[in-house]
């Protein structure tokens, strides 16, 4: 079985949304390759590349994920990614935790790291690659102090983008259920007359949300 979903969300940029914050826009899509579900005995585990440099993926946001998929009345049972690299030494430890998701079957097949994933009792295995960048600024702003006072002028802006996609591993049958992506982009403002109001677009945090809900609903149904 194989599905593709797409949802799009956008925050345009009314009075409301400037008064709160940047304009975001946010896109999830989702490819179902098999059936999934959850027992209450089960759990999952988010993690990330954990690898140095600049393809290693934010903890920030992993963690993010991780926090949102157990909250809530339907929140899912959640193994923490310090508490699944300590159980699994030396599996996921950076210097031999698998680069790309295409490394992750040949790991999962060995018995001994079965037989651990098991005992913990892990269905899910999440893992997720992506990053959030600036794509783009502009504008200039100036700041001086004279006998008078303090004070800024001008306009800054800037866009940042996000675009994270999760591989969604079934640990009991050792087969990809399916994939999730989430990209968002968002522009940031700071207008000053006098002292600068910024509008910070949280990029991130929106890419975070739309794709724990969506995965969520995708592992419980």
């Amino acid at each position: 079985m194989d599905t593709t979903r797409s949802l799009l969300s956008t925050a345009c940029c009314g009075l409301l949304i400037v008064a709160l914050g940047g304009c975001v826009t946010s896109t999830i899509q989702e490819v179902r390759e098999s059936p999934t579900g959850l027992s209450k005995e089960e759990s999952v585990v988010v993690l990330g590349r954990r690898h140095k440099g600049r393809d290693a993926t934010e903890d920030k946001f992993v963690d993010c994920v991780s926090e949102r998929l157990g909250r809530g009345k339907d929140g899912l049972g959640i193994i923490g990614d310090d508490e699944f690299v300590d159980s699994l030494f030396p599996w996921f430890e950076p210097r031999t935790a698998p680069l790309k998701t295409s490394d992750l079957p040949r790991m999962l097949s060995r018995p001994l790291l079965a037989e651990r994933l098991t005992e913990i009792g892990l269905r899910y295995m999440v893992w997720i690659e992506g990053s959030t960048e600036r794509i783009d600024s502009a504008g200039s702003m100036t700041c001086s102090i004279t006998a008078t006072g303090a004070g800024c002028f001008g306009f800054l802006s800037w866009e940042d983008g996000a675009s994270y996609e999760a591989s969604i591993w079934d640990i009991k049958n050792a087969v990809s259920v399916g994939k999730i992506s989430s990209d968002a982009t968002g522009t940031s403002f700071v207008p000053a007359v006098v002292v600068p109001i910024p509008f910070i677009a949280r990029v991130q945090h929106s890419a975070c949300n739309s794709m724990a809900d969506q995965l969520k609903s995708f592992i419980l149904n």
